[in-house]
């Protein structure tokens, strides 16, 4: 099969249309970006396929900023990853956590629950749209309640701005010649139903929306035939496929929607990229800590200061700040 483009490669968000469908999506391929962010804390597999999904999700979403801001999802719940934060940079930088009870996982995996959903548990997802400094934030909440990643980015499109929405996602460990350990990578992709004009551009992000708008919930709402349609062949999508190194984003849309045509646009890189600065760590400790919490937290006449995101440690002597106030 040849294709009328060239084909994109890993980290990279590739948008397309489907016009015939009244459908616009995002389908994403992460490759040494994910692998740096989950190899780097060395999570166990389990919480790493989870954080990968969330990764996968946020790429897909806060890629289509139109803005220089953060699209920032976070996840705070009762199972054995409690909390999980990414961290999306407009426009290409992003960046992801996970906590989790290593000892819940493990009691988890010992009865066979390891699936995604299982160690999210239940709790709250906000999806937080920030523009920057003297602007007002935006924010969704949605409510876990022991589904994945997927169903909750339909609960919180449906609530936020009653658009049709479906995603897949797909989180895998491959190994290739050479390698000396497997290396994660993930696959993702999300469709939208945007009838009549919906098609000229890419929406914005949705805001904290009307979530007591009851549209596409009324029991006479007809699903449009489009729509049905290309829901249903994304549905057909095996998660091998959505990870597979060898199958393009462009490929995999012309395997699916060949028949009814699909227009796509140029891919947007992702990078993982972490925003923690020593300049930033050391205005934190000045301004917000007393000169006897700082000699509290010094150990052997330092402090040191682990980011969370990139486990780059910063080391600063807490008698530095004296001089300055």
């Amino acid at each position: 099969m040849g294709l009328d483009r060239p084909e994109t490669g890993d980290d990279a968000v590739v948008p397309f249309t489907l016009e015939k469908l009244d459908t616009r999506g995002r389908i994403v391929h992460l490759g040494p970006s994910l692998d740096a962010i989950l190899s780097r804390h060395n999570y166990p597999a389990p919480v790493a396929r989870l954080l990968g999904e969330a990764v996968v999700l946020t790429a897909l979403i806060g890629s289509s900023l139109k803005f220089e801001g953060r699209f920032i999802m976070q996840t705070q719940t009762d199972g054995p990853v409690n909390l999980i934060v990414v961290d999306f940079e407009a426009p290409d930088g992003i960046r992801g956590y996970a906590r989790f009870d290593h000892d819940m996982v493990v009691k988890w995996a010992e009865a066979g629950k390891t699936s995604p959903a299982e160690m999210l548990g239940k709790g709250h997802m906000a999806m937080t749209i920030d523009q920057g400094p003297h602007t007002e934030r935006y924010q969704g909440i949605v409510a876990l309640d022991g589904n994945g990643l997927e169903d909750v980015a339909h609960t919180y499109f449906l609530q936020s701005e009653q658009i049709p929405t479906q995603v897949r996602l797909a989180v895998a460990q491959m190994s290739t010649k050479g390698d000396h350990r497997p290396r994660w990578r993930a696959g993702g992709m999300l469709i939208q139903h945007l009838p009549q004009n919906g098609m000229s551009r890419m929406a914005d992000l949705p805001g904290d929306g009307d979530f007591n708008n009851p549209s596409m919930q009324d029991p006479d709402f007809v699903e449009a035939d489009g729509w049905t349609e290309a829901r249903s062949m994304l549905a057909t999508v095996a998660d091998v496929e959505l990870a597979d190194p060898e199958l393009s984003p462009e490929r995999l849309l012309f395997r699916l929607y060949h028949e009814t045509g699909v227009r796509v646009f140029p891919g947007l890189p992702i990078e993982e990229r972490c925003t923690c600065s020593a300049d930033r760590i050391e205005e934190m400790l000045a301004n917000s800590f007393t000169d006897e919490e700082r000699e509290d937290m010094s150990v052997d006449g330092e402090i040191e200061v682990v980011c969370e995101f990139c486990s780059t440690a910063y080391r600063f002597n807490p008698h530095q700040f004296h001089a300055k106030h």
